[in-house]
């Protein structure tokens, strides 16, 4: 009696979850930034082209642009339009932070520790070194925070408060750093900060009022001591209410 042969059996499909597409620029920006710096490829070379470079790491185009972008940025390569991109000859270490590299809360998380550590001792600075000029600027400057209440403006004036503060320790280097970075110093610049953490946006703009109160009456009062706390609460309170928004971002996310 014929029997009808078995079908073969074919294997189960496996469903392999893509890597984000920021991880596989990251990736080819890796590469790259190895291979310049174990000086592989040498300054002055061409690095390979577009489809190469897709071929090589099994990326699409639009990841492979998105790493270019990001050697540019650091400085490493330069793309002449029509011929190529070649590697640049290595510019001497600076303190200079762009502000293109600061993206995520992670980013803005990172920038507010380097700011707890730079911003209190130039609150000190500042308390003992500035001038009824310069603390007549920083009350007008508060004015302007408060009348604005979160409306466009805040911002920038926010940055002018602590640009204020750097400007009154008398050393530039607090001017140069916080002025590269620009808004950037500001979280609420880069993220809805409050939205995220699920706080009142009134009673997040009291809270942040009274803190830089605080800091200017230190300041006003030339003590040190208080107006080094006073800052410390101050960015540390805005590094907390973004470590919760970023915490509840993750446990937002599917399994």
């Amino acid at each position: 009696m014929n029997q009808t042969a078995a079908a073969p059996m074919t294997a189960p499909t496996v469903l392999v979850p893509k890597k984000k597409h920021r991880n596989l620029a990251q990736g080819v920006v890796e590469a790259f930034t190895g291979s310049i710096q174990a000086g592989t490829i040498k300054p002055g070379e061409k690095l390979p082209t577009e489809s190469v470079i897709m071929e090589m790491h099994g990326v699409s185009r639009t990841v492979v642009r998105e790493a270019i972008s990001h050697l540019q940025a650091a400085g490493l390569v330069q793309t002449r339009h029509g011929i190529g991109t070649f590697v640049l000859e290595p510019q001497p270490a600076n303190l200079r932070i762009s502000a293109d590299t600061i993206r995520t809360i992670g980013d803005v998380l990172a920038i507010l520790e380097l700011r707890i550590s730079l911003e209190t001792e130039a609150a000190w600075l500042a308390a003992t070194r500035r001038t009824e000029e310069q603390v007549q600027q920083m009350g007008a400057v508060l004015k302007r925070i408060q009348t604005a209440q979160g409306r466009p403006g805040s911002v920038e004036s926010d940055v002018a408060f602590h640009l204020l503060i750097a400007q009154a320790t008398g050393n530039r280097y607090f001017v140069d750093i916080l002025s590269d970075l620009g808004n950037t110093i500001i979280p609420r610049a880069r993220v809805n900060s409050a939205q995220l953490a699920h706080d009142d946006p009134a009673v997040y703009l009291e809270r942040l009022n009274r803190e830089h109160d605080d800091i200017y009456n230190a300041i006003l009062r030339k003590d040190a001591e208080a107006a080094r706390a006073a800052m410390r609460t101050h960015l540390s309170n805005s590094r907390e209410r973004l470590r919760r928004a970023q915490e509840g971002i993750v446990a937002d996310q599917p399994a």
